[in-house]
């Protein structure tokens, strides 16, 4: 569908101007998206091929800190590096950012170059290649659901996560009028998303206060959960464009 992207597609946009920045990203263990915002130029001359990361981002919590007991990253072992290597199938437009590609990587180990099997995209394949064998697919699809607050993350942050705002008073599920009060965030998020490659059914309230629901067109396993990963990062990235 539009937003997918073919590497000849992502030179000659590069070559007109309308993309100069591609990230390169790995999903963690909390299921978020990590990586670096490469120039297009050098994406396309080598990064496309591998790129490198600290082996720690597999072995952090939800802070970002780095809890002691992991055999792979440790302050005992040193901090070493994992290899990104870009899986060129996931590269699409990210179209909520201007001029810019993205792209998930399967993680390697920096010596062997073989899959780092902590790693949940590795985790997702090998179930997947299990279920070959008896000769089955996995189709699937998330409810992903989220709230939406009237303080935005700085404020948030700077309110040490008290007094929390909904950005609605009552329960809004399936609520048209309170959801059009939200339509500043949810339509570009559902465009954005659709002209990146995802393939949005729609949005709805849901039954909390300030709670919402995306939902999107049911694949095969990995792509459900390539685009579960990139949709729960667009919508904290759109809601922070818009304030909240």
């Amino acid at each position: 569908m539009a937003g997918n992207l073919s590497f000849e597609d992502l030179k000659s946009l590069a070559a007109e101007g309308s993309i100069d920045t591609v990230l390169v990203c790995l999903v963690d263990m909390q299921g978020r998206l990590m990586g670096k915002r490469f120039h297009v130029q050098n994406f396309l001359d080598s990064a496309h091929k591998e790129t490198h990361c600290c082996d720690y981002l597999l072995a952090t919590d939800i802070e970002m800190a780095t809890p002691d007991g992991y055999a792979s990253s440790s302050w005992i072992t040193g901090y070493g590096d994992y290899v990104m290597q870009p899986d060129l199938s996931t590269l699409r437009l990210a179209a909520w950012l201007p001029g810019t590609a993205l792209v998930l990587c399967d993680i390697l180990d920096h010596h062997t170059h073989k899959q780092v099997p902590h790693s949940p995209r590795a985790m997702l394949q090998k179930q997947i290649e299990r279920l070959k064998k008896y000769g089955l697919t996995a189709k699937m699809a998330t409810e992903l659901e989220f709230f939406l607050f009237e303080q935005g993350f700085d404020q948030l942050r700077k309110d040490n996560y008290q007094n929390l705002e909904p950005i609605s008073g009552y329960n809004e599920d399936y609520h048209i009028l309170q959801t059009t009060k939200e339509e500043k965030i949810l339509r570009p998020l559902r465009n954005h998303l659709f002209a990146s490659g995802i393939p949005v059914e729609n949005t709805k309230g849901e039954a909390e206060t300030g709670q919402e629901e995306l939902n999107i067109r049911y694949s095969d396993a990995l792509n459900c959960a390539d685009h579960h990963t990139i949709a729960k990062n667009a919508i904290k990235e759109v809601a922070w464009q818009h304030g909240h």
